[in-house]
């Protein structure tokens, strides 16, 4: 069966990144994929975390926020204010760890990276798509850093990226949106360094159970999908 954007079942969505769309913001990228856009922005302190100087400890930090706006989605979803829900808090957790994963905090020096990633409209992988452009911000944070003298060596080891994929209708697909990722029977979600190792995978049988196989086949879907999100990012920081 055709997938509702008439995509083949490996082929991810028109995909755009641009840099230095926000003023003040030592690192900042809109990205977009189909009708997903997260304006993701890297601010640098030029400190520590406070647990860190508590506890005496060495190098830097990256931690990272996500949020969506009111109107990122159909209906309006009430702003986040005091607290964030559930799953932002979760999704901020995983955006932190797929930076920190690629980083010497040492080759950082005594500098925390905040990289904040808001969601301006939600169509379906909003979460891999503030991974893959939060990279972009944070590679541009670190070049501040660098052409500022505050850092002798690029911290950053590899690039990283993330990518969706399920089982829709039956039949494995890459780059799910919202259409198709309501309606799964398989949701997982893959985070992927340039290596080509995983970082993250996230995987839920919505449905029923999954078997191995299919695992597999969509890990290898994902890692090809974010091999090219990466050479994207590559060209867009060059």
């Amino acid at each position: 069966m055709m997938r509702p954007s008439l995509r083949k079942a490996e082929q991810i969505r028109p995909v755009s990144m641009e840099t230095g769309v926000n003023k003040w913001a030592e690192g900042s990228c809109l990205i977009k994929m189909g009708g997903t856009q997260v304006l993701c922005t890297a601010s640098v302190e030029l400190n520590q975390p406070l647990w860190k100087r508590l506890q005496n400890k060495t190098g830097g930090w990256v931690t990272a926020e996500y949020s969506m706006l009111p109107r990122a989605v159909g209906t309006r979803k009430t702003r986040e204010t005091l607290m964030k829900d559930h799953r932002s808090a979760e999704i901020s957790r995983l955006i932190g760890r797929a930076m920190r994963s690629v980083v010497d905090m040492e080759k950082l020096g005594r500098h925390t990276i905040t990289i904040d990633c808001d969601v301006i409209q939600a169509d379906g992988g909003t979460r891999c798509a503030s991974i893959t452009g939060g990279f972009v911000a944070l590679s541009l944070a670190v070049r501040w850093l660098l052409d500022k003298g505050r850092i002798k060596e690029n911290p950053i080891q590899e690039h990283v990226a993330a990518i969706s994929a399920g089982l829709w209708d039956g039949e494995l697909v890459l780059d799910l949106d919202y259409e198709e990722d309501c309606v799964a029977e398989l949701d997982s979600n893959f985070v992927v360094s340039e290596s080509g190792r995983f970082i993250e995978v996230q995987a839920t049988g919505e449905q029923h159970p999954f078997t191995q196989e299919q695992l597999i086949k969509l890990m290898d879907m994902s890692s090809k999908g974010c091999a090219r999100l990466i050479e994207l990012q590559k060209k867009i920081l060059e």
